[in-house]
């Protein structure tokens, strides 16, 4: 059976095929950390195991909020998710607090708490429309983009104000030696789609690529981070027929992109997430990339046997480095995409088999320990 870590091991050394990230980053300058996490996944997924991810799950759960130490993971296994994926939404007007309601402050308090204990950390932005002051899910307007693009334009000083704050906050991101802590970017995520103000609505192509690449140098370059691995995530619902076409939809080039992810809510379709994670698996073996299914999930989890039967042969079949399951809502009794203490599915969830590795394994020459 597939193996899945739950807590694992993040990596500040390089392993035995150290020269992968440095040939294949986005940044020729990224620290030894980021690459560091880079080959390590490339390796997880070569191997044939996969992290399990959790979105939020350190902040809230079902029916909790804010008890660091805990998640609905770990009160199922004993162990927390291998990737703690989070939301930089809001921050661009320099909030305290973001999208789902967690403190900034706590985010920080979270990052360097998942750091700690060797998680995986990924990171996401909701980022709010910057012409009509709607939410990332305001689509009314498909000159949004367009006007970014223009240099000097007052939505392009605009936009750059809000990667300063974005900037600002990731400098903050470092861990007890000061050492800036890496992770993966999602921005721009679900680009094939409608629903967002940078989607297949409102921005053309080219613009969508463009928006891509000033992201990436403004962070890189103007900014001078050099902690982050940036992941592309179109959103993969379905059956296909032209499914790496699909999937390589607005492809900004090799060079720009690190990770390659997908965002599959196929409901009860398990032949739509079969095909997309195989497509997926296989473009990253093509590339030289790690990959993985960056967020999924059915809300409610209203099939005892969902993961088993639904998610479970597709990754068994096929390599990738991580699947990160949405959230569960501490507020809404339906809105969960991972089991939770006493839920129906909790039995299946624990018998896919989970490998724990905890934290007092050492961070560097891992190659060996994870077989």
């Amino acid at each position: 059976m597939k193996k899945f870590f739950v807590l694992a091991f993040l990596l500040s050394g390089t392993c035995s095929h150290g020269l992968w990230a440095q040939s294949l980053m986005t940044d020729s300058q990224a620290s030894p950390e980021v690459r560091a996490l880079y080959n390590k996944l490339l390796e997880i997924q070569k191997s044939g195991h996969t992290l399990l991810g959790h979105h939020d799950a350190l902040a809230y759960g079902h029916s909790w909020r804010d008890n660091l130490g805990r998640s609905d993971v770990q009160d199922i296994t004993g162990s927390h998710p291998a990737v703690c994926s989070l939301d930089f939404g809001k921050i661009e007007h320099g909030a305290p607090v973001n999208i789902n309601r967690i403190p900034f402050d706590k985010m920080r308090e979270i990052i360097r708490y998942a750091y700690r204990r060797n998680q995986v950390i990924m990171i996401c932005w909701h980022v709010d429309n910057p012409k009509t002051s709607g939410t990332s899910w305001d689509n009314s307007d498909n000159t949004v983009v367009k006007e970014i693009l223009q240099e000097g334009s007052a939505l392009n000083i605009k936009f750059k104000g809000w990667l300063n704050n974005l900037a600002g906050y990731i400098y903050t991101l470092k861990d007890e030696n000061g050492i800036p802590i890496p992770f993966i970017f999602r921005p721009w995520h679900e680009h094939t789609q409608t629903w967002n103000w940078w989607g297949a609505k409102c921005a053309s192509d080219e613009e969508f690529v463009d928006l891509w690449k000033l992201t990436i140098r403004y962070l890189r370059d103007t900014k001078g981070i050099h902690q982050i691995m940036y992941a592309i995530s179109p959103q993969m619902d379905d059956v296909y027929s032209q499914t790496k076409k699909r999937l390589t939809y607005r492809w900004p080039g090799d060079e720009y992109v690190d990770f390659i992810g997908i965002d599959c809510y196929h409901g009860r379709k398990k032949e739509a997430f079969a095909s997309n994670v195989k497509c997926l698996s296989e473009l990253a073996a093509e590339k030289n990339k790690p990959c993985g299914v960056t967020e999924t999930g059915i809300e409610g989890v209203p099939y005892p046997h969902y993961f088993t039967e639904e998610v479970l042969p597709a990754l068994e079949k096929n390599k990738v480095s991580m699947i990160v399951f949405w959230r569960n809502d501490d507020r809404s009794r339906n809105h969960h995409f991972i089991s939770y203490k006493g839920h129906a599915s909790e039995e299946d969830f624990i018998a896919i088999e989970f490998i724990m590795y905890y934290t007092h394994l050492p961070r560097t020459n891992l190659k060996c320990q994870i077989r």
